[in-house]
């Protein structure tokens, strides 16, 4: 038997999925159903003074006319009446008081976060998200990112919040920094029980090359957005990871970031999240995903011996190093199975113009399986990426007789590596 029950920051939820602060979270009808569906928490749209939204407001990036892997929105804040959102969430609690209802606060002065606190908690929120990440919009006015950027704002308003609220406080990040640590720490300074990241990346997902102007479009101009989607996911990861492994960094985190699948779930868990947010996918499939979601965390979780989500937060940390402390002397080849090569010959091509140069034809003309001269071979793993077909390429350890030796102890002068290939 496995458990999914999650907590995080103290905000406990049936399971560690919950919907992130966005449209699919703008209503308590939406959250409702959502939850009847199986999401085991929401992170309420974000409220503060309601606004005026554009129209246009989405944009996605497409990979070959597929679906999208990008989204861009310069969509703001609720324009929902706070009374009408506060009741909501009541109503929603009361129907729901075994999930986690998490209300997005985003507000500028001291009496207006002391107030929309209150509020908020009386409305019977389980927790609170401080939305120091919005990239667009809100920041121009010296909210969202332009508190996320400068630590010292954020560790002040993270301070207040924690004072005014008797329910957990989770700080939301801003990807548009240098280094992640710093705010990571702000905010745990400041007295946050935990943070959530990333917030959305300041982006232009694209320009309409015949009316020459970016998208998406607002009458006859534009403006930047907030890139999410599976193609942030990379960031979203290395960024909870940096959190995750820094010695000096010890509340939870909620990772946000391109989750799509349990398996995207799964990796954000390892690294160091105590629950996951999605936002784009359901926008994107609706709030059907949370089947296989569930579903597949669940099989993984038996099938590798895992009880509890908490006995899996954090186990690919160690895993993760310095590139400096990596084994110079690891090699790794590549190996092509001939049974299950189509003659497609893209590893070729991309060997030759893209990496190292080592795959070449048959000589004797008689197949085209490309042979893979392993003497230049440097293990780059370019042609496994570039094959079309599964577990036709594998990458396969050699034993090369050199002990282990990272790049650190060479310069210390205490590891010999072993010599260069793929140098011609």
């Amino acid at each position: 038997m496995v458990s999914l029950k999650t907590n995080c920051g103290g905000i406990e939820s049936p399971n560690p999925f919950w919907l992130a602060s966005a449209p699919p979270a703008n209503s308590g009808e939406q959250v409702q159903r959502a939850f009847d569906l199986g999401w085991g928490g929401a992170v309420w749209k974000t409220l503060g003074t309601p606004i005026r939204n554009v129209s246009s407001r989405f944009g996605g990036l497409h990979y070959r006319n597929e679906r999208a892997i990008g989204f861009n929105n310069i969509e703001l804040i609720t324009d929902r009446p706070l009374e009408v959102n506060f009741k909501e969430i009541y109503d929603t609690k009361k129907k729901y008081p075994k999930h986690a209802v998490v209300v997005s606060l985003m507000v500028e002065t001291r009496e207006e976060w002391k107030d929309i606190i209150k509020r908020s908690v009386d409305a019977g929120a389980d927790g609170l998200e401080l939305n120091f990440g919005c990239p667009h919009g809100m920041c121009e006015r010296g909210m969202g990112s332009a508190v996320g950027q400068e630590p010292r704002v954020n560790e002040e308003i993270t301070s207040w919040a924690v004072e005014y609220s008797s329910v957990p406080v989770l700080v939301k990040l801003t990807p548009n920094v240098g280094d992640i640590l710093p705010h990571g720490l702000a905010a745990q300074k400041g007295g946050g029980h935990g943070v959530s990241l990333i917030n959305t990346i300041k982006s232009i997902i694209g320009v309409d090359i015949d009316n020459f102007v970016p998208m998406p479009v607002v009458a006859n101009k534009s403006t930047n957005g907030g890139y999410c989607g599976q193609a942030v996911r990379p960031i979203a990861l290395h960024m909870v990871a940096q959190l995750a492994r820094s010695p000096e960094f010890k509340i939870p985190i909620s990772g946000i970031g391109g989750v799509a699948t349990w398996r995207d779930a799964v990796e954000f868990i390892l690294l160091g999240s105590s629950s996951v947010q999605v936002c784009t996918e359901v926008m994107l499939r609706g709030y059907r995903v949370i089947d296989d979601m569930v579903e597949g965390l669940e099989e993984y979780m038996r099938s590798h011996g895992f009880s509890t989500i908490d006995a899996m937060v954090g186990k690919a940390v160690p895993g993760y190093s310095e590139w400096g402390e990596l084994d110079m002397n690891y090699e790794s080849i590549a190996k092509i199975d001939s049974d299950k090569c189509i003659g497609c010959q893209l590893c070729m091509v991309a060997c030759h113009d893209g990496a190292h140069q080592c795959i070449h034809p048959d000589a004797s003309g008689t197949t085209r399986v490309p042979v893979i001269d392993e003497s230049e071979c440097v293990g780059c793993n370019l042609c496994q990426i570039v094959c079309p077909v599964p577990d036709c390429i594998s990458m396969v350890e050699v034993d090369n007789g050199h002990a282990p030796a990272s790049w650190n102890q060479h310069l210390a002068g205490e590891g010999t590596l072993r010599p260069k290939k793929g140098s011609h």
